[in-house]
């Protein structure tokens, strides 16, 4: 009976991204927009490595994150305010899963949604 419980508590401390699967991510964010210069890093946890500043870091606050590359609900009323030209597309797997995710900055869900990964994409906005 031990086993299994020593078993389950391990299994709840180990981090998110080893008990769903890899996270592996290419991130490139255009800092003035399309057309224009990009800046490119990749991301992998488990264990944590990358060209992202503070690879570790970043894991840690992605796999405390519910759904961060999930879309703005299209039902979901937005404040009309501009935050600049940046776009970012976060690819690759995200806890085994595949993730294709388009971030910009063109209304009030779409900057929360870009902040709420704000760590992912680190150029000035």
């Amino acid at each position: 009976m031990l086993v299994p419980t020593v078993l389950a508590a391990l299994l709840l401390l180990a981090p998110a991204s080893l008990r769903g699967g890899p996270t592996d991510l290419r991130i490139t964010v255009w800092p003035k927009g399309r057309p224009g210069a990009s800046v490119h890093w990749t991301l992998r946890c488990g264990p944590p490595r990358g060209t992202l500043p503070h690879p570790a870091r970043a894991c840690r606050r992605l796999a405390a994150l519910a759904g961060p590359f999930a879309p703005v609900p299209r039902d979901a009323v937005c404040t009309q305010i501009y935050g600049g030209p940046q776009i970012a597309v976060v690819a690759g797997r995200y806890r085994g899963l595949r993730v294709w995710a388009l971030f910009r900055r063109s209304d009030g869900c779409q900057i929360a949604r870009w902040n709420r990964i704000a760590f992912l994409l680190p150029v000035r906005t």
